[in-house]
Parts: C-alpha cells; structure tokens; sequence
C-alpha cells in the first residue's frame, strides 16, 4: 500500500513484533484522519486522561467499542462525559486483522496465543488461529493525539482479556517508538521511528512486552495529510 520512492522493508523488532512501514496508503490515511476527527467530537470525544495517582497524561485519548480508563474498561466514558462509548467500525477491524496477517508472514510467532493473565505464548506456532478469525476479533480501539509536547511512558498493554496481537496506525509526525520486554521498564530497548502510514503489531511472546514514546519529531507529518501533530490508532482485542 506505500506510496514511498525507496519503500522500506518490514522488520521483526524483536520475536512476536514486527514494524510494517508505509502500509496505508495516501488514501487510505486521508481515510483513518477523517474517521479520527469525526470521532474526536464530543460526547465521548478526545479527553486528557488523569491517572489514579492523580497525574495527567500528556496524551489526549479517546476509545471506540470499549472506553479504556486507568485501568479497566467499561461502555460508557467513565472518566469523563459519561456518554456511551462511540461504536468501534467493522472496517477498522478488517484493516487491523489484514496488518497482522501481513506481520505473520513476517514472524509467525506474531499469531501465538498463550496465557493472557501472563503474557506466556504457550501454543507453538503452527497452533496459531488462522486469518485472525476472520477479523472478527478485534473490538475496541484507542486514539491518542500527540501534541509536540506530549510523550507516553512506557507501560504494558495488559487490562484485555486476551492476547490477541496489537495493532497500532500512525499519522502524522514521525515518532520515536521504544519497544523493550516482558521483564520491566528498563534496557534492552529497541527504538524504531514510526512515520505516517506505518504500522506496528505485537503479539505472541511480544503482547505484554513495555513500550512507549520518548519523543516526537514535530513538523515532520506529510503536507498534504494536513496534521499537525501525531496520531496513533491501537486496535485490541479486549
């Protein structure tokens, strides 16, 4: 789907993650931007989400299908307007399943299924579920919104149910992505610069693996996109 003179090739991070740089198209980016700025109005629109500990996240969230809030789900945006959660698109749904499929041809162990209370890609490979099952996996998304100021620690992804694979669409400013282990916050880390249209997905014995944004490159989005600033579109399985 990219557009690029040199098209980069994509690249396993490390086992069960894999970086898919330009894989939505000019369009289909005109797209994802269109969709997110219809789903940032209010009610149940873009929020600055404050942790229990009382600090406010940089980033500003909105959720489709599940609202996510420190640190649970619910149907409503219970943190905020208390409006129901915006329904999460079918097509969003079959773009983030025909990603992951494209990252399990790249590394197999993307499609591992295993404990999800641990993390533990218990099942080999050759177990793993085929075609994502039909897509119909995925339910519930988080759009973040990051300013040139806003940064995102590094954390798990670790309040689903499942360990059905992330997917993850940038838009936007260039970012930097630091994916690190299962074993903590600390090195090793691996930084990868996510451009507009590429994606990211991880699972298997990736799934709970730490990561974050340390910085953004402002100024660096695409003209004709017409976005300043940075987007980010993670695709769960709750």
């Amino acid at each position: 789907m990219s557009a690029e003179l040199f098209p980069r090739p994509a690249a396993r991070v490390a086992p069960g993650a894999v970086h898919l740089p330009g894989r939505l198209d000019a369009e289909a980016q005109r797209t994802l931007l269109a969709a997110c700025r219809e789903w940032a109005r209010p009610p149940a629109g873009l929020r600055t989400v404050r942790m229990p500990q009382g600090g406010r996240m940089s980033v500003r969230q909105l959720s489709l299908g599940w609202h996510w809030y420190p640190y649970g789900y619910a149907r409503t945006v219970v943190d905020g307007d208390g409006a129901p959660v915006k329904p999460f698109p079918g097509w969003l749904g079959r773009w983030a399943g025909a990603a992951a499929e494209a990252a399990r041809a790249v590394d197999e162990r993307v499609a591992e299924r295993g404990d999800a209370a641990t993390g533990s890609a218990g099942r080999p490979a050759g177990a793993a579920y085929a075609a994502y099952d039909a897509y119909a996996a995925y339910d519930t998304a988080l759009v973040n919104f990051y300013d040139e100021r806003a940064r995102m620690g590094m954390h798990r992804d670790s309040d689903e149910h499942t360990d059905t694979a992330v997917v993850s669409f940038s838009l936007g400013d260039t970012c930097v992505f630091r994916f690190g282990t299962t074993a903590g916050r600390g090195r090793p880390w691996t930084d990868v610069e996510l451009a507009s249209g590429d994606v990211f997905v991880f699972g298997g014995p990736a799934r709970r693996a730490y990561h974050g944004v340390p910085r953004t490159r402002p100024g660096t989005a695409p003209a004709w996109l017409g976005l300043r600033g940075r987007l980010n579109v993670t695709v769960r399985e709750r």
